[in-house]
């Protein structure tokens, strides 16, 4: 996935080539369009950059400044087009983090597009709570993990996997995670993988259109390493987290 650093780059090179927008834009809620017999400011914002939807574009709080998300990422940009503002957003009355606030929003939409049918679910008969953890067969911890499993479990944490090959399309790590997904019985298949057993795959099974969507849902989101944790909230923890640990921050929001 593009840094935000590189989407920025990329937005300054798209606003700095086009006629600018008219200056001084009055500020509108976050969701609404234009008035009636108005422009919508967004729709010249759309027109700069490749690829950016109107949905894409929202105001913000902060007078003629608007947001930009491009999978989970959220850039700023003035309505003259003029200037893009890196770093997060805050609301220092209420003491939060707005751009988290709408990263997690964005995630978790992105994530809940993948139906449970179409992840490995490793769940206790009645579980507290749910987490989806982007994993890599050949990856240290993400092996760290699922060994741990029952644990994870027996503190009603409910675990739900997809397939993120940190060494991209066409590699042993891919091959893995299709031979896994492609296996009668896929949870059983991903535990002898992640302890070291090669998994062949049948020969007409097709599952590279399901580990490339992983695959890329995970850049959506903001992956860059595994195991990647997903809480429901959409909050992301980058890295291994021990069960207990784990259990702890879920009940308390405290590690």
């Amino acid at each position: 996935m593009k840094s935000l650093t590189a989407l920025t780059i990329g937005l300054v090179l798209s606003l700095s080539s086009a006629m600018t927008l008219a200056e001084g834009a009055a500020a509108t809620p976050v969701n609404a369009s234009a008035q009636p017999g108005k422009t919508d400011p967004r729709e010249a914002i759309v027109k700069k950059i490749d690829g950016l939807k109107l949905e894409d574009v929202r105001m913000t709080p902060v007078n003629g400044i608007y947001e930009i998300t491009r999978g989970s990422e959220v850039s700023y940009v003035t309505s003259d087009g003029r200037y893009v503002i890196l770093g997060d957003m805050y609301d220092v009355d209420n003491d939060s983090n707005l751009s988290e606030s709408r990263r997690r929003v964005i995630r978790q939409r992105l994530i809940d597009t993948v139906p449970e049918s179409e992840m490995l679910v490793f769940a206790p008969k009645d579980p507290k709570y749910t987490i989806t953890v982007f994993t890599d067969i050949d990856c240290g911890y993400c092996r760290r993990l699922h060994s741990q499993i029952a644990e994870y479990n027996r503190l009603g944490i409910r675990v739900r996997y997809l397939f993120y090959p940190r060494t991209g399309p066409d590699t042993d790590s891919w091959h893995k995670a299709e031979a896994v997904w492609c296996s009668a019985d896929r949870n059983e298949a991903l535990t002898r993988a992640k302890g070291g057993e090669d998994i062949k795959a049948p020969g007409n099974c097709q599952a590279n259109s399901v580990v490339a969507r992983d695959y890329e849902l995970g850049r959506k989101v903001g992956v860059e390493g595994t195991p990647a944790i997903f809480l429901a909230s959409g909050e992301m923890l980058p890295g291994y987290e021990s069960p207990a640990r784990l259990a702890k921050y879920l009940k308390t929001g405290q590690m």
